[in-house]
């Protein structure tokens, strides 16, 4: 009797349990649905967020990227200097020398070009600046005063921290060269090059002195060239004489037309 009455309230409490059973399983499926909801919903934060910050990461990788790549190129210049590196002067300490180098415009369009110098009150160029158009070259001379050597230094070793750039500038055709050019638009100068200075031993041959004094003499004759007046392409002034003579000519046609007139 007993034992039956033990099972009774086995049975008793496991039909209260089983009746309870519903609210509860519909609480936990209630809860799991929202944890799951709200783990769901940061979950898509979370990925929205990596995803925008990817996309930013992104873009600034890529200008970021695109800015050095473009740091890296190389310059596109618009004009050849020969020599391309170095201003050879020969070496007479004391005295004023003179190099040479040539430019010529590679590019499509008028190139406007300037010298600047680190000492300019020992160098200067002829001509300081200029316009080219496309094709054309010239030859620049460059004047430098040589300083004498100190402590006995040796010759062809003495050290100048005077350098040469030379920076080019974009034109239009038919514009009149002004140094406030390249004043006026910064942001468009191009830096062509930055020529070191080197001393040649003035009493002995070297291929580049040969060169030197060849460039210097083709750059003396186009200085004479240009020095001379243009030519005069006026209307010519007809000579007195002719203007006598064809003045003669005409009376004497005149004369002969009056006498065959009175004739007839």
């Amino acid at each position: 009797m007993a034992v039956s009455d033990r099972h009774k309230t086995n049975g008793d409490h496991s039909m209260k349990l089983f009746r309870l059973c519903p609210f509860w399983q519909a609480a936990t499926n209630s809860s799991s649905s929202s944890s799951t909801q709200n783990l769901n919903h940061s979950h898509n934060g979370g990925s929205n967020s990596s995803r925008s910050a990817a996309v930013n990461s992104s873009g600034l990788k890529s200008t970021t990227v695109s800015s050095v790549a473009r740091s890296l190129l190389p310059t596109r210049r618009r004009l050849r200097l020969d020599p391309s590196n170095n201003l050879y002067f020969p070496y007479e300490p004391g005295k004023q020398v003179k190099s040479a180098v040539r430019l010529k415009n590679t590019s499509k369009s008028h190139v406007a070009f300037k010298f600047q110098t680190t000492a300019p009150k020992s160098c200067y160029m002829r001509p300081p600046g200029g316009i080219l158009a496309p094709g054309e070259s010239l030859i620049a001379t460059v004047f430098k005063f040589v300083d004498p050597p100190e402590n006995n230094e040796k010759q062809l070793d003495q050290k100048t921290k005077a350098k040469f750039k030379i920076v080019s500038l974009k034109v239009k055709g038919g514009l009149e060269y002004v140094p406030e050019l390249f004043d006026e638009q910064k942001d468009k100068v191009t830096v062509e090059r930055v020529l070191r200075v080197v001393f040649l031993d003035a009493e002995r041959p070297s291929p580049a002195m040969e060169k030197l004094k060849r460039q210097l003499a083709e750059a003396e004759a186009a200085l004479e060239v240009r020095k001379k007046p243009p030519p005069d392409t006026g209307p010519p002034v007809v000579g007195e004489g002719l203007v006598i003579d064809e003045w003669k000519e005409r009376r004497e046609k005149y004369l002969a037309r009056q006498q065959v007139e009175a004739v007839q």
